[in-house]
């Protein structure tokens, strides 16, 4: 880090030896290694924070690129996004080359609506002659008689 030789820390601590005096020397050594210590720890509690920094500038540039692939998501496909695809469609798929003022602004016919059955039948009973069978309100509501041609009963 320094870049201190060997030769040179033997130096230092020679005069260190020798302006502090061997009996101070290990406590200035306590004092030396606690400095280092807690620059380490400043130094690597920087770092750390960078690095969160960093990585939470990261994930904002990945949270806007999400919502704006999100928004491009949302929007209608276009004929040019189908062309950047390599994709082209015909001008007129279904090979009608009218418009609405060829054809014409007349309003649809519709068919008639059917008639119900009960008077389909009506219709083709007095088509054909015949007259529909009503009842009869004199006519006693119960079972059928039994008569022949022969005999009563």
């Amino acid at each position: 880090m320094f870049d201190i030789a060997w030769s040179e820390l033997f130096v230092i601590l020679i005069v260190a030896l020798v302006v502090v005096g061997p009996k101070d020397l290990p406590k200035l050594m306590r004092k030396v290694g606690q400095w280092t210590g807690r620059a380490r720890g400043m130094a690597d509690q920087f770092r750390r924070s960078f690095d969160d920094m960093a990585r939470q500038a990261e994930l904002d540039e990945l949270r806007s690129q999400v919502t704006q692939m999100k928004t491009d998501a949302m929007q209608p496909i276009t004929d040019l996004d189908y062309a950047n695809l390599g994709i082209e469609f015909p001008k007129d798929p279904l090979g009608i080359q009218s418009t609405i003022e060829d054809v014409g602004a007349a309003p649809p016919k519709f068919d008639e609506p059917a008639t119900p059955p009960q008077e389909e039948a009506a219709q083709s009973a007095s088509a054909s002659g015949i007259a529909p069978a009503a009842e009869d309100e004199a006519t006693p509501a119960g079972p059928p008689s039994t008569s022949h041609a022969t005999g009563t009963v």
